[in-house]
């Protein structure tokens, strides 16, 4: 199986509802773009936050996390203290179509900004939104 295109994309987003809010031309004009292009989408990140503070020292555990750790935000701008990292989500939602297998990868604007998008594969059939760390 290849590469999508665009076409490709703006169908299967429309019909299958793959990408919500769906966004079918390159939108450029004063902000980081977003929107299909030829074989990709380039997403947005949305204006809530959850900002990671270690004000209490806790000790960082995945497996046992303490929430008293995160602070949710919401806003247009988020200001991350010092020894402190964010995690944002996506605008869109996904619906991955059982017969596809993507990757999300990281766009260099938002990298030259300090956030960072580990190489995420969407399985087929995995709903949801993408998670972002800004750090």
């Amino acid at each position: 199986m290849g590469l999508k295109p665009d076409h490709w994309i703006r169908k299967t987003a429309v019909e299958q509802r793959m990408i919500e809010p769906f966004v079918e031309n390159q939108v450029r004009d004063g902000v980081i773009s977003y929107g299909v292009s030829s074989y990709g989408y380039d997403i947005r990140v949305a204006d809530e936050f959850m900002i990671f503070t270690n004000v209490h020292s806790a000790v960082v555990d995945p497996k046992n996390f303490d929430p008293k750790s995160m602070v949710e935000f919401k806003g247009a701008d988020c200001i991350i203290p010092p020894n402190s990292f964010a995690l944002a989500r996506t605008v869109e939602y996904f619906r991955i179509p059982r017969s596809i297998f993507t990757i999300c990868l990281g766009k260099s604007t938002y990298a030259r900004c300090g956030i960072i998008i580990n190489v995420t594969p969407f399985e087929p059939e995995w709903e949801g939104y993408v998670t972002l760390e800004i750090s």
